[in-house]
Parts: structure tokens; sequence; C-alpha cells
């Protein structure tokens, strides 16, 4: 990877051996997710949002031309998501000008609902997106439900797997699932290196079923580098550096080695939840691999016949911060009644061991918020409001931070009251 840093990875001509690498990784990631021997195509990326903007981009081109083909208008086109999808959708779909159908949230359900999404599309949807591992509560949303009903009514509908998480995950913990291109209507699939797939930010990939779905004026042939080649990417000069580690990943891990540390770390996931629900909290992300290994969770309210604690996750993730562990408190989606939540995501260097401290430290801070008197915490809360902004950097007091109003879904809307960094 040292070496690579200095490679510019789109010179395929000088670097052609990185360009192979390339390739053997898309068919090993091709292979994992089932795609159709010899014909899946797919590319590296800076992370999944570029991977996500050029899926974005093929399927509203493929629309486009069908309707032009149909004789029909190319205006209005729409993409139909769960309003808990990662802000990237969001710009993806405001830079290419499409409009946002959202399936919401409520506070008993945090994925989409299978028919309530089938019955949004219209001959104007470009897609489905359907997330493996969703942002709050890393739940697996029914692909194979949305797959089976846009058959059953013979809806012409692609499906894209927002797989940026669970991509590197559910193959190895719950391979039974159907989420991939074992469904006919999933047409694309992007995944993140740099999560799970064990690799330094930030590589991504994206992987479409066949060349078909890649329409082909996204793809330009230059020759400017040398020789002959092909490029359908957003980012042109990138180093070949993540492209390198995910292949040594792949290599040296294997089936066997990913199945191990993921099951691992569903293990913790799993004893994480089991404690915290010991402790009186709420355990809303779902164990046993039906999930990502990622424990969502919050104290229990009216909502659940208990009386309101006078402190709230927010106060317990700033009292964890002094502790030294950055622990996110945010509200849940849209529609939800503005649910607060606490998120511990289980990543390979998150042992037993340090679980064990993590709770101890919760229970010490609960402890404390316990014996203060609400008069005293909402000062606290006033002192981090006027004071923090929410990367945990001092305000000056002739800086103005600008508030966002009006945008109950989106970058703003999300991470606005979030008091520590996801």
């Amino acid at each position: 990877m040292t070496e690579s840093l200095s490679k510019n990875f789109i010179d395929y001509e000088e670097y052609p051996q990185s360009a192979d690498i390339q390739s053997r990784c898309v068919n090993m990631i091709g292979n994992l997710f089932h795609a159709p021997t010899g014909s899946a195509l797919g590319t590296s990326s800076v992370g999944s949002s570029e991977a996500i903007m050029l899926s974005v981009l093929a399927m509203k081109r493929r629309w486009k031309m069908r309707r032009q083909e149909e004789g029909k208008s190319t205006e209005n086109p729409n993409l139909i998501m769960s309003s808990a999808v990662q802000v990237c959708w969001e710009k993806a779909t405001r830079y290419f000008e499409i409009e946002e159908k959202f399936v919401y949230c409520t506070p008993t359900r945090y994925v989409i609902d299978p028919e309530e999404m089938v019955d949004l599309c219209d001959e104007n949807t470009i897609g489905c997106v359907l997330i493996l591992g969703t942002t709050y509560t890393g739940d697996y949303e029914d692909v194979k439900a949305v797959n089976d009903l846009l058959v059953k009514k013979k809806i012409n509908v692609p499906i894209h797997v927002d797989a940026a998480s669970g991509g590197f995950v559910a193959p190895f913990v719950v391979p039974d699932l159907k989420w991939d291109f074992r469904c006919e209507k999933v047409v694309s699939i992007n995944v993140s290196g740099h999560k799970y797939g064990l690799v330094y930010p930030g590589v991504g990939w994206v992987v479409w079923r066949a060349p078909e779905y890649l329409p082909k004026d996204l793809i330009f042939n230059i020759d400017y580098l040398g020789a002959q080649q092909s490029s359908f990417t957003l980012n042109f000069s990138k180093g070949a550096s993540q492209v390198i580690g995910q292949y040594y990943q792949l290599v040296r891990l294997g089936r066997q080695g990913y199945r191990q540390i993921m099951s691992n770390l569903t293990r913790t996931s799993d004893y994480l939840a089991d404690s915290l629900e010991s402790l009186g909290f709420i355990i809303m992300s779902q164990r046993a691999g039906r999930g990502l290994p990622l424990v969502a969770f919050r104290f229990p309210g009216p909502q659940d016949g208990h009386k309101e604690k006078h402190f709230d996750e927010f106060a317990l993730a700033h009292h964890l911060r002094s502790r030294g562990w950055v622990v996110p408190a945010y509200t849940m989606a849209p529609n939800t009644k503005k649910l607060k939540m606490l998120r511990v995501v289980v990543r390979e260097d998150f042992s037993r061991s340090r679980c064990d401290l993590l709770l101890d430290d919760i229970k010490l801070c609960c402890g404390l918020l316990e014996d203060m008197d609400r008069e005293s915490i909402k000062k606290q809360e006033e002192y981090i409001r006027t004071h923090i902004i929410s990367s945990g950097q001092t305000k000056h007091p002739k800086h103005k931070v600008h508030e966002f109003k009006k945008d109950d879904h989106s970058l703003q809307g999300k991470t606005g009251k979030t008091h520590a960094p996801c």
C-alpha cells in the first residue's frame, strides 16, 4: 500500500497490475453477491457515496432511454427509499434533480414497509432503494419481499441495494438471506470497503448485474494516458493504495476469515445488547445476525409504561464523552415522534473486554445522572448548546453558527442534534 501511494490508479497503461487487481476484486465481490457468472460489471470508488451517485445515474439514464423509446415524457423522475437512508442518497437526488419519495419509519418500525414501497411506484419511478444495514438501527430491509411484489405485480422498476455496511457482513453471518443478485429485480449493489471490508478509508465498490444495466453513454473511452481505456467513475485521479488493501484482505482472509471475524463481532454485539437490556435499556436493533453488529438503544419512557427520566440520551452521551467514549446520541428518522437513541457500532477492534469497560462506564454515568437534579442537567445542556457545536469544537462568541430551518430530513436535520460523531 505504501508503494502504491504515488500510483495514479486511473493510468491503466502505466500501472496495468493495479487495474488487474481492481478487476479481481470486482470479480470476487460480484461472486460474493451471487452475480451471474462472467456477466458482472463494476468498479472501485471513493467510498459508497461515489458508488451510489454512479448507480443513481445509471438508473436514471436507463429509465430515460426507455421513456424516449416509448415516446413519453422524461420529466419528473423519482426514487423511492426509506426515510432512514444515509444523507448521500439525498445528495444524489438533489444533485441529479430526482424527486425523493420516502417510506417513512414509525415509532415501532425502523425499516421500509414492502407493500407501501411498491404502492409508491409509478411510471416515473427510476428505482427502489433498499438498505442492508440502516444508519440508525443497523436493520436489514426486506429486499426479497419487495422483489417478489414487483415481480407479482409486473412492475418494471429495478432495485438498488445499499449494502455499504452489510455487504461484507450478511454473506458470512446469514448466507441464506436473499438480498443480492439472487433476487431478479436487483440490478446494482454498492458496498464500502472501509467499513466492514476491513480497509482504510476510503474505498467503495459498485457492481451491476450485467453490462446492460450501465448505459454505454456513461462509459468514456480515452486514450490520452497512453492507450485506449474505459472510465465510468465520477472521480478520475486517485491513489491505488486502497484497492491494493482491499485485494490483500480478500485474499489473506478469504471467506473463512471474514466469516470468523463477522461472527465474532455479532457475538460481541449480542452480548452488549443483552447486557444493556439487563440494565433497563430498550434495545432497538436486531440480534443473532439479523442486522449489523450494532447496538441501538434508548431509555424506557412513557410509551413503554415507564416514568420519564429527568435526563435523556444526549446527557448520557455527554457524560460518556468525559470517560473517553464517543457514543453518538441522535433523534430517529422523521415521523417517529422524535425518538431519541444511542448507538454503538461494534468493529474489529472492539473486544469483549473493551465492551465490559463501556458497560461499566454506562452504569457509572447513569448513576451520576440519577444523582443530579433536573436544574443542574438543564444548565449543563444549555452550556453544551451555547458553547459546543456538534463536532465538539468550542464556538467563539462572535462566530455565528447557521441554523438550518424547514428541513425536516436532510444532512442538517440528521446531524444538527447529534452530540458526537457517528
